[in-house]
């Protein structure tokens, strides 16, 4: 089995390459999506997040509401870390489980948006950067997003650098040009990863 870790800053295309690997047969292990499935109604991980937050972060259908949260913890650093307290271990825990079931001579990518920011690529076996220029990334979350500009900067701003993403690349796929060129590179990318994924 070979763990690969993908990420890439906002706006350079992660989630499209994460698509086609997953499409050429890699076993794709999103964060974002389990970290929504830890604390969907039921869960032990949302009755923990209403005890540490109180019922306020609830929608009135018992789901949670994830932009009062943001707007909670995003403005406290002390309350981000306690919510990521309660988050982080679940996913963890899960995306272990995940990569536990895949087959022995799996691809296993884990898309993770905070990989460099949390020291993660150790637990690797190698790190794809997807990347882009930072005024690609710009045009891409103002036209593509609808984000005001201003936004689309303070995010880009909250994330590790470019400098700091590349430092941790085994592999960096350049994602400034047309998708034909990336789909390419995807390809060759997992031809090699098929390569090295054999015992």
């Amino acid at each position: 089995m070979l763990k690969v870790g993908l990420t890439g800053g906002i706006g350079a295309g992660k989630s499209e390459v994460s698509r086609l690997l997953a499409a050429s047969g890699a076993v794709l292990i999103d964060a974002d999506k389990i970290a929504r499935e830890v604390v969907e109604p039921g869960t032990a991980g949302l009755a923990a997040v209403v005890e540490a937050f109180g019922e306020e972060v609830l929608a009135p259908d018992g789901s949670l509401d994830r932009p009062r949260l943001g707007s909670v913890v995003f403005a406290d650093a002390e309350k981000l870390s306690v919510l990521n307290s309660i988050v982080h271990p679940l996913v963890g825990a899960r995306s272990a489980e995940l990569e536990r079931s895949a087959a022995e001579d799996a691809v296993v990518v884990h898309d993770v948006p905070l990989l460099t920011e949390n020291g993660l690529a150790p637990l690797y076996d190698l790190v794809i950067v997807v990347d882009a220029s930072p005024r690609t990334q710009l045009d891409r979350l103002v036209r593509l997003r609808g984000m005001s500009e201003e936004d689309a900067r303070a995010r880009m701003a909250a994330q590790a650098t470019r400098d700091k993403r590349l430092e941790i690349a085994d592999i960096v796929i350049d994602n400034d040009g047309p998708l034909d060129a990336l789909r390419e590179r995807v390809a060759e990318v997992w031809a090699d990863l098929v390569r090295r994924a054999r015992p």
